[in-house]
């Protein structure tokens, strides 16, 4: 059972809050009755109609997709760049979105869906779900610099959630080094801004994994349905911190 408003609004005819002012009005109907409550749950079965027109729900679907760098991670760009949703025309039906995004520079494993509670759980900090970063840094991070960063470090948006964080390779020679960095936080440029807190900008940046899953057998530009057993565990991870 779903509250008709949000049926409403997953189904793409309005907003959440307009949806409920078509309640409000009355120009909503659920078996033929019209319906001004609120609080109206409705169930699959149900036939919901606005305005006389009946609501076709989608059935809820769920993407992996390897983004390559230079593309947006929106629906639409009014700056007419490559986004994620070129990938998918053409092969899925249903109005699914990203769910969080990456830098238009990033590289990485990004979700889509239409299921705009699961985006929540995934995006939503205080579901910890975990995102892990190989960054190519222009110089070396100290020791300190290192512990600074697991241990939280201040932002011009505050200060960030301790991060894992390990020195994966260094270059001498040439100034360089690769370092993985997992966050639960979602804000943006955080990874970047991370880096460049310490003086070491990130030169290339690619998100490996989304909690347990990895980008195993996709190339840039390629996606793949999660399994309803991925999406099972997903849940359970955001909702009890543990994959059951």
């Amino acid at each position: 059972m779903e509250r008709l408003q949000k049926v409403i609004a997953q189904a793409g005819i309005a907003s959440r809050r307009k949806a409920e002012q078509l309640i409000l009005e009355g120009k909503v109907k659920v078996n033929g009755e019209v319906v001004k409550a609120l609080g109206t749950k409705v169930s699959r079965s149900d036939v919901v109609e606005v305005n006389g027109v009946k609501v076709e729900r989608e059935k809820k679907v769920y993407y992996l997709f390897y983004k390559p760098r230079g593309v947006v991670s929106t629906v639409s760009d009014d700056k007419g760049r490559k986004t994620v949703m070129d990938y998918f025309k053409n092969h899925v039906e249903e109005r699914i979105f990203p769910v969080g995004r990456l830098d238009y520079d990033t590289s990485g494993l990004l979700l889509l869906t239409n299921d705009g509670e699961f985006a929540n759980l995934m995006t939503h900090p205080k579901y910890k779900i975990e995102k892990t970063y190989i960054a190519r840094l222009k110089g070396i991070p100290q020791f300190e610099d290192i512990k600074r960063l697991r241990r939280g470090i201040m932002l011009e948006d505050g200060m960030t959630a301790p991060a894992k964080v390990e020195l994966k390779k260094i270059d001498r020679k040439a100034n360089k080094a690769i370092c993985e960095i997992t966050i639960h936080e979602g804000r943006n440029r955080q990874v970047r801004r991370m880096f460049e807190a310490i003086g070491t900008p990130v030169v290339k940046l690619k998100r490996e994994r989304f909690a347990f899953l990895d980008l195993r057998g996709l190339n840039a530009g390629e996606f793949r349905k999660l399994t309803p057993h991925e999406v099972k565990q997903l849940r359970v991870l955001a909702e009890t911190g543990k994959i059951g």
